[in-house]
């Protein structure tokens, strides 16, 4: 089968003899791209003591790469169905690791910031078209497990990030959290290059370049007004233009989408209900689950008096636990139902939440950041299921840069959001003051999971449906 070619919902012929192999290199791709996010959070005291970096400049050390991240991956999950999802893999792969040499050789902001945003660009591209192939290789239940083990490795990587920027930044440096991506980068890639079938480009065309100008601007835009929110509120009057813009600039992708003779995404897919359901669920489960590190960071570090590598240890359960409940909701989705499933889980979530409310301490914080983390485990799972559900092949890679997208614009937002529901926990160090801020967060978060688990009842389709 030539590379130009298309292909039907499913793919023909018994399934690739290596897809599980394959599944486990793409997904050790995937854990690097969500450690760095909370790795790098961990070293950023060190590494702005070292460099002599500004609070502006270590902010965009993670914005920077969050911004080219969340904004192109629509663009990669394009790129992956027209020219390839297995060259987008090892293309996107390639830039990650040469980008993540250059921020650890970095002696300065210029170089280390514009590492940061290639790796973002790298990370664009690999994400979406790596989800493209885990949905190209697999059908079924197998399917419904693999995005399991997917989700897994998502959901627990950032809460192994936060362990693992503890032991390098105390153990070799700051430098490590990029260095250590060189040569799991390059195993990775000679094998996948050598393992992953060459699989049929899955739509023909051109590349659509304003459409894809325009949604990255539009992407942008939004994602660093929910950057600049926990900053600077909410009503900030830049915030409030940049959300403006931002949907200026969507309202002209829309248009431009309706009338391009080859549009980067056929707008049709948002008005699918398991795709608005999935993205819905994606959103939230990131939101919260942001939140969660953000808070619990600064409750062990600045209330509880734990250090960096401490805090990293206390997170350990959390990783555990995400990555137990994402795989057996893999395996158990297919009985139950992403309604069922997804109702439980925000449930179990919300209660998780609650539990630090009623009870102080670290014990109290650990025991119920890692029964949310369960509940925020399996939803992974059903975000990734229900939007994937009735997606052909030639509408895979756009489909998963959406679920992706979502996944950014979820974790701005949590960021934001618990960074202004919180501002005096993190302000104070200790008292009642402290105490009360975190409070406050924990409930916001308790309320929007149980509000979000009457509105996946209501949008995630039935079994039957």
């Amino acid at each position: 089968m030539s590379d130009t070619e298309t292909t039907t919902t499913h793919a023909p012929g018994p399934p690739h003899p290596l897809r599980w192999p394959a599944l486990g290199l793409l997904g050790l791709a995937q854990l690097m791209l969500i450690l760095d996010i909370t790795v790098v959070a961990i070293a950023l005291p060190h590494m702005g003591a070292e460099l002599d970096l500004s609070r502006a400049a270590l902010t965009w050390v993670v914005s920077g790469y969050a911004l080219a991240f969340g904004s192109l991956m629509l663009l990669g999950g394009r790129a992956a169905d027209l020219f390839g999802a297995k060259r987008v893999v090892l293309t996107g792969l390639a830039v990650f690791t040469a980008a993540s040499l250059a921020a650890g050789l970095a002696t300065g902001a210029p170089l280390l910031l514009a590492a940061r945003i290639a790796q973002g660009v790298g990370a664009a591209m690999l994400s979406p078209a790596a989800l493209s192939v885990v949905v190209r290789l697999f059908d079924g239940d197998e399917r419904n497990r693999a995005l399991g083990i997917w989700a897994a490795l998502g959901g627990g990587g950032a809460a192994l990030g936060v362990l693992l920027g503890g032991l390098i930044t105390a153990g070799p440096g700051w430098a490590w959290v990029f260095f250590v991506n060189v040569p799991v980068g390059l195993v990775v890639l000679v094998s996948l290059a050598r393992m992953l079938p060459r699989l049929p480009r899955a739509a023909t065309g051109s590349l659509d370049g304003p459409g894809a100008a325009l949604v990255a601007a539009a992407t942008g835009a939004l994602i660093y007004a929910l950057i600049r929110a926990g900053d600077h509120g909410w009503l900030d009057a830049v915030t409030v233009v940049l959300v403006a813009a931002s949907a200026a600039a969507y309202a002209a992708f829309a248009a431009w989408q309706r009338r391009a003779t080859a549009p980067l995404m056929d707008l049709r897919l948002l008005g699918r209900r398991p795709v608005v359901a999935g993205t819905f669920v994606i959103a939230t489960t990131t939101a919260l689950m942001v939140g969660v590190f953000f808070l619990g960071s600064f409750y062990f570090q600045n209330h509880q008096g734990h250090g960096a590598l401490m805090t990293g240890v206390l997170f350990l359960p959390v990783a555990l636990v995400t990555m137990a409940a994402a795989t057996a909701a893999g395996r158990v989705i297919g009985l139950l139902g992403a309604r069922v499933l997804a109702a439980v889980a925000l449930a179990v979530a919300a209660a998780g939440f609650l539990t630090p409310v009623l009870w102080s301490g670290t014990a109290a914080m650990v025991t119920g950041v890692s029964i949310a983390s369960a509940g925020l485990g399996a939803l992974f799972v059903v975000a990734s299921a229900t939007a994937l559900s009735n997606v052909a092949h030639h509408e895979a890679g756009v489909a998963s840069g959406i679920v992706s997208t979502f996944h950014e614009f979820g974790a701005s937002v949590g960021a934001a959001a618990v960074s202004s529901a919180a501002a005096t926990s993190i302000t104070a160090h200790a008292g009642a003051q402290a105490a009360s801020g975190f409070d406050d967060a924990f409930l916001v978060a308790t309320g929007v999971a149980a509000l979000s688990a009457v509105i996946a009842l209501w949008l995630i389709p039935s079994k039957n449906e």
